[in-house]
């Protein structure tokens, strides 16, 4: 077996689903399995999993065990070459594994490998390459010095945004949304750590992977995250736990440090503070919400009948539409539109465009979202998706399926 992709989930079913759709093709020509844990979702993810993916093993847990805690026992009952740890809530191109894995064989000394990810508009996710958080670069991060000079590889260290997002580049910390890892690698340095429920287990993981002489490598291979769907960011959980994991990893790593640990200590208990604070803020200040008919302004592109049920879904739903529906068989197979597209966007303002997945390549979507948000001369483009497969309609922020 070369790779074994593990996908922990935790009630974001729909996410779940997309990002299965889009492994399924990314796996073609390797000898791969996928492995979703399921930490005792609600959702009926475990159900919706077999029924439309019946290739996929699935390991049901009967309590949420943690994001640590069920990547391991994935990787425990796996035998590959490599382990690819991917959240639910990303999309990944056909070729992303395949390039991944290949070049994991050519650099016998790359312990992990990350990707390039966008956000849902096309733009380039930061924590896709990171230094290691150490207490000066942790430091300088608090006190706004790496958003004053992020290209400074003293005080920007945290993001290496003086790296070339578009090269091949060494880095420090591999996400965990996307972290392929070697197993021998795995073997000699030990599995995540089990302490940290969620976030800073690939952190650690990075740093104990460099410690033991390994590279840790970024590729400009591109994935969507969705950025916190399957983590529920505006949580008093969600703060919670990050900080805490930040709280372990310096106890771990940086406790003979003792000064500089005892301010960085208290950094983190004041930025979580403030954090929760402004989130319970932002929630009492967004009570009265913009409508979903407002919010959702779409240009649907696809086959006449993915338009058909996109149509069907959006009248139940007050969603704003037009359709640029495509006969596949009158344009060249999985190839975008890009005039037709251009000429829709010209007659109106859209911040959604809804791509059908079967008809086209995700690869072909996301490079089409990383050209887009560099365009200044109309309306920034949000990427939505819809699978006849699934009969869901995927935005970053909320999920619509067709016979709810």
């Amino acid at each position: 077996m070369k790779l074994t992709v593990v996908i922990v989930n935790y009630n974001v079913k729909s996410y779940l689903c997309q990002c299965l759709h889009s492994v399924e093709r990314a796996i073609r020509g390797l000898v791969a399995e996928v492995v979703v844990v399921d930490n005792a979702s609600s959702d009926d993810s475990v159900a919706e999993v077999k029924r439309l993916f019946p290739w996929v093993r699935v390991i049901a847990n009967q309590e949420n065990v943690g994001f640590s805690r069920a990547n391991n026992m994935a990787i425990r009952k796996s035998k590959s070459d490599y382990v690819l740890l991917l959240n639910p809530d990303t999309i990944v191109g056909e070729e992303v594994l395949s390039s991944c894995v290949a070049f994991m064989d050519s650099h016998s000394d790359a312990g992990a490998v990350g990707v390039k990810m966008l956000k849902e508009d096309g733009d380039f996710a930061w924590e896709s390459r990171r230094g290691v958080p150490t207490l000066m670069t942790s430091f300088y991060k608090m006190i706004g010095l790496c958003s004053l000079f992020p290209k400074s590889r003293v005080f920007g260290k945290y993001y290496m945004r003086y790296l070339d997002e578009n090269e091949v580049n060494r880095i420090e910390i591999v996400s965990g949304a996307f972290m392929m890892l070697r197993r021998s690698a795995l073997n000699e340095v030990g599995l995540l750590d089990e302490t940290f429920f969620m976030y800073g287990e690939d952190i650690d993981l990075s740093y104990r992977l460099l410690n033991a002489g390994y590279q840790n490598y970024y590729l400009p291979q591109v994935i969507v995250h969705y950025k916190g769907e399957s983590t529920q960011k505006t949580s008093f959980r969600y703060v919670r736990n990050f900080y805490n994991a930040m709280l372990i990893f310096y106890d771990k790593h940086f406790r003979n440090q003792r000064w500089m640990s005892w301010m960085v200590r208290m950094g983190i208990y004041v930025m979580g503070g403030v954090e929760l604070l402004g989130r319970q803020y932002g929630r009492l200040a967004t009570h009265v919400q913009e409508s979903d008919s407002n919010r959702y302004k779409m240009l649907v592109v696809g086959t006449p009948e993915m338009c058909q049920e996109v149509e069907s879904l959006s009248v139940r739903h007050c969603l704003q539409y037009t359709l640029l529906p495509l006969n596949p068989h009158d344009e060249e197979e999985h190839t975008l539109p890009l005039k037709q597209i251009t000429e829709e966007r010209g007659k109106d303002a859209y911040n959604y465009i809804v791509f059908d997945t079967e008809l086209f390549n995700y690869s072909d979507i996301l490079s089409f979202m990383q050209r887009e948000h560099l365009r200044k001369d109309c309306e920034q483009l949000h990427l939505g998706l819809y699978s006849m497969l699934t009969k869901t309609l995927v935005f970053w922020s909320k999920c619509f399926p067709l016979n709810s």
